[in-house]
This record gives C-alpha cells, structure tokens and sequence, in this order.
C-alpha cells in the first residue's frame, strides 16, 4: 500500500469514527490524524491498522482500538507541563501520542517502585479491575487519572482526580479496551 493510501485511511479514521464518538479536542484529534498507526502493527496488520478494534502484538501488548485510545486521551486533558505516568509499552503509539503533549511521560508496567505524589496524569492504557494503591500514591493532590475498567467481562473507559490520596473512578464511555492481567482483581476467599 503506498503513503498516500495510509494517509486517507488516517483521515477518515479521524473523520467517521473519533469525531463521529464525541472526540472534540483539538490537539488530540490533530495528534491523531498525524500519527502512523500503522507504523506500530505487524506488516500483516498494517491495511488494516485503522479498523475500530484491538490488535494483539508480537510483544504481549495490546494496540487498544483508536476511538478508545482518543476518548482517554481527551480525558486526560494533557497539557504541555503535565508529568505522566503510562501504564503501556514505550515503544507504543499512546507513549508516542502522549511525548508529543506532555512535559514528561514515564512508562511503568504496573505499580511497583512508583515514587509517591510524581505524576500530574496517569493513563492507563488498558482495563483494570482494580487500580493498585501505589499507582494512586504515584499521584500528586488532583491528579487526572484515566483507565479503562474491566467488570465480568464488560470494559469501559473512565476517568478520575486524585483527592486524599483516594480517586472515584467515573465510567464515561463504554468502550473494548485490553484487559491488564497485572492489574485484575485478587480472588477473595469464599466458602
């Protein structure tokens, strides 16, 4: 497929499914419509790179579908002194998508060895049953955090300000996004 294919596919991508599902912000449609997705596909994937829908990696990761990935982005808000913690893979399109906005972007696999009240934004570029507390801690006093969220089954996109070292999660759209094996919820105990 030559250039100019992928750049019509990036427009209409941009035109009849983010714009289409409430993405308005400027920057993030820009960022977008400017970004090769198909650059972070295998080869085999690469036509098809701007399908509304999730790809499974070579790596493990998970290329989240673009709707999903614009709405979070969104609302998240990032502007160019925001510190963010991703929860993703660095050589992935959010990390990229994120270094283009933000003052600084850390990328962790889950929340170990996080330094405490860092982070202005964590986005979490997957679904979590349950956030853990030092991904919380991570944050600074109103911090934006945006995640996808996995409940039986069914995941949706939501978003959250740290207040007390606590955050209230609010679903705002539903959405596939990839499930986070590291942060599923532990099983209780049940007789």
């Amino acid at each position: 497929m030559q250039s100019a294919d992928f750049n019509n596919m990036r427009r209409a991508m941009v035109d009849s499914q983010l714009r289409t599902s409430g993405v308005t912000d400027a920057w993030v449609l820009a960022a977008m419509g400017a970004m090769p997705r198909e650059d972070f596909v295998p080869d085999a994937l690469r036509e098809v790179a701007y399908m509304d829908r999730a790809f499974a990696l070579p790596d493990g990761s998970v290329l989240n579908p673009p709707v999903a990935t614009a709405l979070m982005l969104q609302a998240a808000d990032i502007v160019p002194t925001d510190n963010v913690l991703l929860v993703g893979t660095e050589q992935g399109l959010v990390h990229s998508l994120l270094s283009a906005r933000a003052g600084r972007v850390t990328v962790a696999a889950n929340a170990d060895g996080l330094s405490a009240g860092t982070f202005s934004v964590i986005f979490v570029d997957g679904a979590a049953e349950e956030l853990p507390e030092g991904l919380i801690n991570a944050a600074q006093e109103g911090a934006r955090i945006v995640t996808g969220l996995a409940e039986r089954g069914v995941t949706s996109l939501a978003q959250g300000i740290v207040r007390g070292g606590k955050v209230a999660l609010r679903r705002f759209a539903d959405s596939e996004i990839a499930p986070l094996p590291q942060f599923a919820r532990k099983p209780e105990f049940v007789f």
